[in-house]
């Protein structure tokens, strides 16, 4: 009977800052990192598992340190049990007594949760010889109801909402797996976008992005609306008319301000405002989504929970809802999130702009495609291009669409020198800075 040995947790970072990739109105200069989480078990197959919570610099070592505290609930127990309850087991992670305190289901504490459940679906796909996302699409449809923590869920979604909406999507999971594998999914990139970028680099990463293929790029804006009307205007013209621009505040503003800044960019035709004001203020979306119509409103990257996503889509907050990897409690919150997108019939967007979580998300989008919502109309997975060479399974990305990842597990798992050249502080990498 194998067993769960030992749970390394590590702090991994990446100087992103020296030429402000990753630059928005609300992080100027930072420095992508992820607290790096590693399973490992004493059986026979050499198998590990990875999972990470994705920072920007500072606080990864706390970050790092929450990951580390959860080895008590891991380490000496049978690796097959755990494996195969992973609702039961994340179920008993997030609802501990003492842990909610810290929370409850919010916070760093939550987040070392998801890197710990994340790691044992990356172990579990490993052991199954499968990507995340074809395991989970070949589940039976009550397999991935035990999935989904239902407190708090069941005014807007019961198990039996959940049942019926995925096997409604089973008959024709075959078919939507051969379409995904023969054209992957849409996806948008941010790599033009980021603030710190002059005039000149922007129209050129926007122009390549077109002869890349993509439909959809995005901008960041909020810190200066003269600058944003330049940036908007040099990408527009970059990019032509029939090529989307979506802009993201990354919640730089209230909401009276977010509906008058809104009124000047709406001249570019921005195919949404993502984050326009705080991630908690669920209301003030609202009030924004109704003065700036037909802008959508996109949100949900740093929402903290699925309670929360729910909020937003009982109160028509939102336009889109952008998950995150690495935000919530690992893949089955987001599992949750995704079945109440879908009752909701509100489109998914994953956020992926971090180390990492283009790699991770894409799973969660495609797994959505095939037994979840059934489609891919407007929707797309973000891309950005950094980073992607510390994976071992890198997302990949051809003619503005992600190819449908084959290798076994999450596509969490860095490449071992990756990790010793950046983990901070004493990687080369950070000694020599």
């Amino acid at each position: 009977m194998a067993r769960f040995v030992s749970l390394e947790s590590i702090d991994v970072r990446f100087p992103t800052s020296q030429h402000l990739d990753g630059s928005d109105a609300m992080n100027p200069e930072p420095d992508y990192s992820a607290a790096y989480v590693v399973v490992r078990t004493d059986a026979d197959d050499g198998l590990e598992g990875h999972g990470f919570t994705f920072t920007t610099g500072r606080g990864n070592d706390v970050q790092t340190v929450a990951s580390a505290a959860l080895a008590p609930w891991l380490v000496g127990r049978d690796v097959d049990d755990v494996l195969s309850h992973l609702g039961p087991f994340g179920r008993e992670l997030t609802h501990d007594p003492q842990l909610r305190w810290l929370g409850p289901e919010k916070g760093v504490v939550h987040m070392a949760c998801g890197a710990l459940i994340n790691a044992l679906w990356d172990l579990r796909a490993k052991r199954a010889g499968l990507p995340l996302w074809q395991l989970l699409s070949g589940l039976e449809p009550e397999e991935i109801v035990d999935l989904v923590d239902f407190r708090y869920l069941t005014d807007a979604l019961t198990p039996a909402d959940a049942l019926a909406l995925l096997r409604g999507a089973a008959p024709d999971r075959a078919e939507r797996q051969r379409v995904l594998l023969e054209r992957g999914y849409p996806a948008y990139t941010t790599t033009p976008g980021w603030l710190g970028y002059d005039d000149a680099k922007l129209a050129r990463l926007a122009r390549e992005a077109v002869a890349d293929g993509f439909p959809l790029i995005k901008l960041k804006v909020g810190a200066s609306l003269d600058d944003d009307l330049r940036r908007l205007a040099v990408a527009r013209d970059a990019v032509g008319p029939s090529v989307g621009i979506a802009i993201d505040a990354n919640q730089r503003w209230d909401v009276d301000e977010a509906t008058a800044w809104m009124a000047r960019l709406s001249e570019f035709d921005p195919y949404w405002i993502e984050e326009p004001t705080s991630p908690d203020d669920i209301l003030g979306h609202a009030v924004i989504r109704a003065k700036i119509a037909p802008v959508r409103v996109a949100t949900g990257e740093h929402a903290h929970s699925r309670v929360m996503v729910k909020q937003f889509l009982q109160a028509g907050a939102v336009d889109v809802i952008q998950i995150d990897a690495s935000r919530v409690a690992g893949v089955n919150e987001n599992v949750a999130i995704l079945l109440l997108a879908a009752k909701f019939g509100i489109p998914v967007c994953p956020h992926a702009g971090g180390v990492g979580l283009c790699e991770v998300v894409r799973h969660l989008a495609m797994f959505d495609f095939v037994a979840v919502s059934g489609t891919m109309d407007d929707r797309f997975v973000e891309y950005v291009d950094h980073l992607h060479e510390h994976f071992v399974d890198p997302a990949v990305v051809v003619g503005g669409r992600y190819l449908a990842p084959t290798a076994p597990g999450t596509s969490a798992e860095m490449r071992r020198q990756s990790v010793l050249d950046h983990r901070f502080p004493d990687g080369p990498v950070w000694r020599d800075r």
